[in-house]
This record gives C-alpha cells, structure tokens and sequence, in this order.
C-alpha cells in the first residue's frame, strides 16, 4: 500500500541518490526545504544584518506548529538546546527534595538518567526498573514507595525500538500523584504523541533524527498548570516583565506563565527557521502516513532477516516496536566497514546494527540492505551472525 508519494519525498533528499541511507535514528540527512530555510536565513543576515524581530515572530509561528504536533498550547513550548538540556531542566525544575526517589529504566538514554542521578548530590534517590520488551504502568507500580516523586522514561528506545506505554505510565502518575516526564528523541516525527493524552508534566526532545533539523536545536514540553514549576536558572527572557531597560529588578523576578520561563538567552535562530520548514513537510505528508510506511518497511525487513536466519534485536509486534528502529543481530565490530564500504548507512549498537528508517526510505533500501548481507555470507560461506 502506498501512503504517500514517496518518489517525490525522495527527491527532496539528494542523499539517497549516493548511498542506501538507513540511518536516521543517529541524524536524518538534511532536505531541500530545509536547506532552502536555512540559505534563506544566511541571506537575510548577510544581505540586512539581521532583521531579529522578524526572526522572532516567525519563531513564535514555528512554536505554534510545534504546539499543534504534539496537541498542546504554544505557551507550554520552549525552545532548548537538545534532548539533554530539555531533561535537565525539567529534571531541576521539579520540587524534589531530600530522601524523594526517582523511578528510571535501566538501560534507557543515559542523558536521561544522567539528568536525576545528577540530583544525588542533592539527596535525591534514583531507581532503575527492568527494561523489557513490555513496560507499562504496572512495571512501575510495585516500585512506587511514599517517597517515590516521579517517573522518567523514553518513549521509544534508541537501541532496539521498543515503544513503551506512556499513556498507561501517565494514568499511573496522575493516580499516584507522581511527575511524568518523557524523551521523545527517538519518536517525534514518525510516531504520534499527543502530550494531552500522555499526562506528561514534562517532554524534551532534540530535532535532528525525525524532525529533519540540524543538530542543535531542541524542546520541552511543560504542562502549564503545574505552576509550581520553575526553572533552576533565570535569565530576562525568563521573566514575566522583562526589563524594557535591561537593568535588573530584585523586586520583579517573578516566572514567565508560559514555557518561556525555562528559555535562556538568544535562539538557535536558524535552526529554528529549518524547523519550521521541516514541520511543514511533515505536515503536508502525515504523522500517521509516516508511521504507516514505516511500518510496512519494517515488517519486510524482519521478514527478510528471517530468510537469512538473522536475529531481530528487541520487539516484533506493532503494539510494542516502533515503526522505525531495528536491530539487526549482526556483530558490529564485523560488519560496519563493510557496510560502509558498499554505501549502506547504518550505525553499531550495543546488540548489533541499527537499521532506522525515515520517510524518504522505500523497498529497494530493505532489499538492498538484505542482498548486502546476502552477499556477503555467500562470499564466505559463514552465517551473517558468525560473519
């Protein structure tokens, strides 16, 4: 079934002329929209100087696509650096305090866990649950104790594609009165989210695998009536009367009411730009559309790593894979440069190779990849796994 033209979307992707590009879990190659965004933004600054105000309502539009993406308001969108400063800011912004404990997934991004467990010098206890093929509310559940203050998790993991239930861990936070925040690195572009239906206080992200952006960019999530909430550090933007003189106020430091309050200083202002380029393509072709395809590439896979007898690291069924991450048991030490020496982009993972897909990815990339790996265990006459 075809969801979408993807020939077209292809041609926006000059990249897949040159290699077989099955790499977007690590960074999605740049697109024509996007480096149109961004050559436009160079020459408006070299051409004008910079016409900032301008910049900034277009941010401001960019924020209100960001806001619909995820069904939430544009005032519980700020814009960070990446991933890891979205979770420690939410990590720092939670009113924890000595002998309250976190809930973790062993195994999950570090740079979220490192976000709490640098709250130990704090006094702050972090646990780690199992990571299984399944985590859902009752994963947490018995591990939830009088202290317990919050649950951090990713949605979809980066090293085999698990996609864990986040709306049932949300019900469980809201029953237990807990925070939920969440990492959607792994997921935003590809796999809906919808922050209302999550119960998430917090959710961050970075934009350069599904959101199609350059590195250094990012965004966080707040629910906006968790008013308690309030940034570790402050700046003027921060403010909810910024200083028209830029002379500081002791006597006004009240918050932002909106997401602004955990913004700091200048933008990633031509990032920002590429986003909104980026948004716009996701929006024309469909969330839904983008994990359909996905999906189907995905089952043709594994279907082809089970002709080669080639194990598939982590989940198989739809309700618990993500459409676009796979792991392919094949020693990484043994198999990356031989990839890369026949133009196939894939990146090593702890169990193996990583095979992640994005929207501009169709059946002749999986059919290249397996007839690479058929290839190459005819040559030596070893299984792919013992190649």
């Amino acid at each position: 079934m075809q969801y979408y033209d993807v020939e077209a979307v292809r041609k926006l992707f000059p990249v897949v002329e040159k290699m077989t590009y099955l790499d977007s879990g690590f960074q999605t190659p740049m697109s024509t929209p996007v480096k149109q965004a961004l050559e436009a933004f160079v020459t408006e600054s070299y051409e004008t100087a910079g016409p900032k105000s301008v910049w900034i309502e277009r941010m401001e539009a960019t924020r209100c696509k960001v806001a619909s993406l995820l069904n939430a308001a544009p005032e519980e969108i700020a814009f960070t650096k990446n991933t890891s400063e979205a979770m420690n800011i939410a990590a720092n912004a939670l009113p924890l305090k000595a002998g309250d404990n976190v809930l973790l997934i062993h195994g999950d991004h570090p740079n979220n866990a490192y976000a709490f467990l640098n709250l130990k010098k704090k006094g702050i206890g972090v646990r780690f649950i199992a990571m299984t093929d399944v985590v859902n509310a009752e994963s947490f559940r018995s591990h939830v104790d009088a202290n317990t203050k919050a649950i951090s998790m990713s949605y979809v993991t980066f090293h085999a594609g698990h996609r864990f239930d986040i709306e049932s861990v949300g019900a469980l936070c809201k029953e237990m009165n807990l925070y939920f925040v969440v990492d959607i690195m792994q997921a935003v572009g590809v796999v809906p989210i919808d922050a209302k239906k999550v119960g998430a206080t917090f959710i961050g992200c970075g934009t350069h695998k599904g959101l199609l952006v350059p590195q250094g960019l990012g965004m966080l999530y707040w629910d906006r009536t968790r008013t308690e909430l309030e940034p570790a550090y402050l700046a003027a933007i921060s403010l909810r009367n910024p200083p028209s003189d830029f002379i500081a106020r002791p006597d006004d430091m009240a918050v932002a009411p909106t997401a602004s309050r955990f913004e700091i200083g200048n933008f990633n202002l031509s990032a920002i730009h590429a986003l909104d380029a980026a948004l716009d393509l996701i929006a024309q072709i469909g969330i839904d559309n983008i994990q359909a395809h996905c999906f189907a590439l995905g089952d043709r896979l594994i279907h082809g790593l089970d002709a080669l007898d080639v194990e598939l690291v982590g989940p198989r069924d739809h309700a618990l894979r993500a459409p676009h991450i796979y792991v392919a048991a094949l020693p990484a030490d043994q198999w990356m440069d031989y990839f890369a020496s026949v133009d196939v982009r894939v990146s090593p993972e702890r169990d193996g190779i990583r095979i992640s897909l994005g929207m501009f990815n169709n059946a002749s990339d999986i059919d290249r990849l397996l007839e690479v790996i058929r290839t190459r265990s005819r040559a030596t006459g070893r299984s792919p796994q013992a190649a």
